[in-house]
């Protein structure tokens, strides 16, 4: 009995630490809002507007038929300032359709309505498509501003680490989003540093010519921060996998983003110095696998990302200050693992996604690397 009362208490301490609040409010005002920097919409961390033009014609005709919606989450980041967590793609669509999203806009004078959003594939009420916010009625007009959408608000006093589990949670049910767009959103609760620290490095020349054979589409998902996140997660944090990806990724992003004593200058600089090392040797075929003709293959491989960043990584104090020869000699090296046939089976195949084969596959690399740096 006891017992039950101690997890009673216990979960009733932790209600009283989120502190939320709900309230209806029009499309119109939240359209209003952004644009007067009360309703911030981060594209860093938030899903990108992915909506084709069928799905947002959909949603402004379920508006129009005034048929219930899902409400939209934010949190307060101070007195009257919002960031929106849940419910990207409805305001994105609104203000697409309004003619005010910001990746839509067009200044030309002879094609006033290319900034709008035509409907299509409106299948309730066909008579819809074609239509643009501009050619409305005045009274569908009105009802479409007027709409009215709730919205849930995790007050500023909440409890961080709740409200951290809270939108991880909101954001992982039946989400089709990519597993780094999640735990950018989501960490961001805890805190933004780390986050922000792997959109910069994304974005680093170097390394974005190293992975440029990755398709548009997974950058477009944050795999390229994914890849940064799994570059420092290998490098400090091996010890800690096991097999599933996914949570060990996330689990080292919760990590980082919560530990003191992770050295953003050091780390930084240890990442550019790598990938400005290998950019110069094997560039757009750093991370390329092996074809069946012991040729670089056109796309990308993470197994040899791993091997070969990490390998890199572990030796990039004596390998930054290459001279041009020495840098040929590396490249053939580095291509050598590559075309190797123990290392082609360390990367190929099934059974791969554990930590033994991880730690072999670096290993193997390292030892490459490792007896050339011996020999400078």
């Amino acid at each position: 009995m006891d017992n039950n009362l101690d997890l009673i208490s216990e979960l009733e301490k932790k209600i009283k630490t989120v502190r939320t609040k709900s309230f209806d409010l029009s499309f119109n005002e939240l359209l209003d809002m952004y644009k007067n920097k009360e309703l911030i919409i981060d594209p860093e961390y938030q899903r990108l507007f992915r909506w084709d033009s069928e799905q947002q014609s959909r949603f402004i005709e379920s508006l129009l038929l005034e048929m219930p919606i899902p409400p939209i989450f934010v949190i307060e980041r101070e007195e009257g300032i919002y960031e929106l967590i849940d419910g990207l793609q409805r305001i994105s669509t609104y203000m697409h359709f309004r003619g005010e999203h910001p990746d839509n806009t067009n200044d030309d004078p002879n094609q006033p309505d290319s900034k709008y959003l035509k409907l299509v594939g409106c299948d309730i009420c066909e008579r819809l498509n074609g239509q643009t916010y501009l050619k409305l009625p005045k009274t569908l007009e009105i009802r479409l501003k007027r709409n009215f959408i709730r919205v849930e608000v995790l007050r500023k006093e909440s409890d961080q680490r709740l409200r951290y589990h809270m939108f991880k949670r909101l954001n992982t049910g039946g989400s089709k989003l990519s597993e780094q767009e999640i735990r950018n959103c989501t960490i961001r609760l805890l805190s933004p540093t780390f986050n922000n620290f792997l959109i910069t490095c994304s974005q680093y020349p170097s390394f974005k010519k190293c992975i440029s054979s990755v398709s548009q589409e997974k950058i477009d998902q944050k795999y390229d921060q994914e890849l940064v996140l799994r570059f420092f997660s290998v490098k400090n944090r091996q010890d800690k996998y096991v097999h599933d990806v996914s949570s060990y990724l996330t689990n080292c992003m919760e990590f980082f983003s919560t530990d003191n004593n992770f050295d953003y200058n050091k780390e930084e600089y240890i990442f550019q110095q790598t990938f400005d090392l290998l950019n110069k040797t094997l560039g757009d075929k750093t991370f390329s696998p092996a074809t069946k003709k012991k040729k670089l293959a056109s796309k990308f491989a993470i197994y040899h990302f791993e091997a070969i960043s990490l390998s890199a990584a572990m030796h990039i104090e004596q390998l930054k200050e290459l001279n041009d020869e020495q840098l040929k000699i590396l490249k053939s090296i580095l291509e050598s693992i590559k075309l190797d046939d123990d290392f082609i089976n360390m990367t190929t195949g099934g059974g791969k996604n554990y930590a033994g084969p991880l730690k072999d596959r670096i290993n193997f690399a390292e030892k490459k690397v490792s007896d050339f740096c011996n020999g400078l």
